[in-house]
């Protein structure tokens, strides 16, 4: 070949590798400008919470939480150089309602995930639709074990323990501390309410007696007349704040002295005393559990820097357990965008979590691998005694099938500086 016949094709060739090049940094450029809700300088993810309704009460404070705790790692440089948006929509925990909020946040805002949608009956709403749109679905706030289903729902998660994990170690605890007691259980009509039954009979069998509650209705007194004609002498249940504090109440005024074993959901005492009012007294040996550190634990160091940022950010709201709730789930998606890297995609956030390996306020590691989409993995009980609700006994662990309810030694892990994850 002559000289100059080689040189044209070595031209030729590099302009071809030049044009590849560039067609590739085009495509990546325009595979990262097409992930929703991602920018070089923020990441818009959003919610659906109670603001107003039946859950309201304290729930309505985690969002506050939440978007506190994210204002906090914002003044800090945000995570990868991008500021966390995050935007909170009200459903009033009504499930039609959260249909139409969580398609304006995916198809007109375009966020690029959800983070912490509330409640068993209104999130079950929207699943089906946020599979098609293949929107990470992370970290919903129930315990239902709906959100582990990775095989059918591959981008939605939960993050609390789920209620079949919850009364299991209920029950066990009142295996051991109520023997030959008449249990009894009083549960929210939906996932919620029957998740928490299962798990109280694979330990005790069939209850004594069972009554639910539907959130419309708020007229508890036939149910809680029924448990007490029943000669219920333990009653688990699985209720939000407003109907733990209905049913409580209800019980005072009939009559009915029963233990009264209260999902973490529903058994935040900051949040309860305030509903009861000068009737609070009822609440006085009150057995619940809980998986965070105790909002009145002023000792605890994950409490310390909480409260800072509290105070900074979200003082209009009391540091109740909802709020560390908020703080809490916040801080672990931030570590999910840290696992995801810089080159943030919807799939590499979902792989992230799947991962696993998280470790945060919890008493209790999380579950998450490719095959388990649920959240923590047990709980620490917890007493309502001189007005003050703290925890006692031992950390538990189990699952929502039959493995066994055993202890979990290991002490939770300490906070990083300014309670931001590194990794």
């Amino acid at each position: 070949m002559y000289p100059i016949a080689r040189r044209c094709l070595a031209a030729a060739t590099g302009l071809a590798l030049l044009a590849g090049a560039s067609a590739c940094a085009d495509d990546a450029q325009r595979a990262a400008d097409n992930v929703p809700g991602v920018t070089d300088t923020e990441i818009l993810i959003g919610t659906h919470q109670p603001l107003t309704g039946p859950a309201a009460p304290g729930y309505s404070r985690i969002s506050a939480a939440t978007k506190a705790y994210f204002e906090h790692v914002n003044s800090k440089g945000g995570v990868n150089g991008r500021k966390i948006v995050y935007k909170v929509m009200d459903d009033g925990y009504n499930p039609a309602n959260t249909e139409n909020v969580v398609r304006k946040l995916v198809l007109d805002d375009k966020v690029f995930a959800l983070l912490g949608g509330l409640g068993t009956p209104t999130h079950t709403n929207v699943l089906e639709f946020v599979k098609a749109q293949k929107v990470p679905d992370l970290f919903v706030s129930s315990g239902s074990r709906t959100w582990n289903q990775p095989d059918r729902y591959p981008t939605t998660f939960g993050w609390q323990p789920d209620y079949t994990v919850e009364g299991k170690i209920l029950a066990t605890f009142v295996k051991k501390e109520f023997p030959s007691r008449k249990v009894c259980h009083f549960g929210q009509n939906d996932d919620f309410g029957r998740d928490s039954l299962a798990g109280v009979e694979k330990i005790l069998g069939p209850v004594a007696a069972k009554q639910t509650y539907t959130t419309t209705n708020q007229q508890v007194g036939p149910a809680i007349g029924a448990l007490k004609a029943a000669g219920c002498e333990v009653v688990v249940a699985a209720t939000i704040p407003g109907f733990t504090a209905l049913a409580m109440g209800q019980a005072a005024a009939q009559g009915f002295k029963a233990q009264w074993i209260v999902s973490n959901v529903g058994a935040d005492y900051t949040t309860l005393s305030t509903q009861l009012g000068d009737k609070k007294a009822i609440l006085e040996g009150m057995i619940a559990d809980n998986y965070l550190p105790m909002a009145g634990d002023a000792n605890d160091p994950w409490i310390r820097a909480f409260r800072k940022i509290h105070e900074h950010y979200n003082a209009a709201n009391p540091l109740d357990g909802n709020a560390i709730y908020g703080y809490s789930m916040a801080y672990t998606f931030v570590q999910a965008l840290l696992t995801a890297g810089p080159d943030l995609t919807r799939e590499k956030l979902v792989e992230a979590v799947q991962k696993g390996g998280f470790r945060g306020p919890g008493v209790t590691p999380f579950r998450y691998t490719r095959f388990v989409h649920a959240g923590y993995s047990g709980v620490r009980l917890t007493k309502v005694q001189n007005g003050v609700q703290a925890y006692f006994g031992p950390t538990y662990l189990t699952d929502d099938g039959e493995e066994q309810v055993r202890e979990f030694p290991e002490p939770p892990v300490t906070p990083p500086a300014d309670a931001i994850p590194t990794s």
